[in-house]
């Protein structure tokens, strides 16, 4: 299973906290993530991250690139709605092609589990 991976800076350490919980799972597919969050997942978890360049620089459209291309089946984009900040990557047109292409998407930590829990459950 290809798995995208995309945090806002606010939320970076909520996504390295699951990561680390599903961790066991994860190491069995593949992972992709925006530049800075694929580095500290890999910093921080030892895991192999094939990393896009960062959202300001259109990681997640390179993530939405392989959507389109059906090379994601599922995406865990941990967005802040309260504090966006303009550098950050917008979570709209993902979302759009995550419906269009019918890509399972997580925009939030308890989404974000029980799709994990899922995956879990079929590895």
């Amino acid at each position: 299973m290809n798995i995208a991976l995309i945090a806002h800076d606010k939320k970076k350490t909520t996504m390295l906290n699951l990561v680390k919980l599903f961790k066991p799972t994860l190491k069995h597919h593949n992972l992709m993530a925006t530049g800075t969050t694929g580095t500290r997942i890999i910093e921080d978890t030892g895991l192999e991250v094939r990393r896009f360049q960062s959202g300001p620089y259109g990681g997640d459209q390179e993530i939405g690139a392989r959507v389109a291309q059906g090379k994601v089946d599922l995406i865990i984009f941990l967005r802040d709605p309260l504090t966006p900040q303009p550098h950050e990557p917008d979570v709209t047109a993902l979302f759009r092609l995550a419906d269009v292409y019918e890509i399972p998407m997580a925009s939030n930590i308890a989404t974000a589990r029980l799709l994990l829990e899922t995956v879990k459950s079929l590895t």
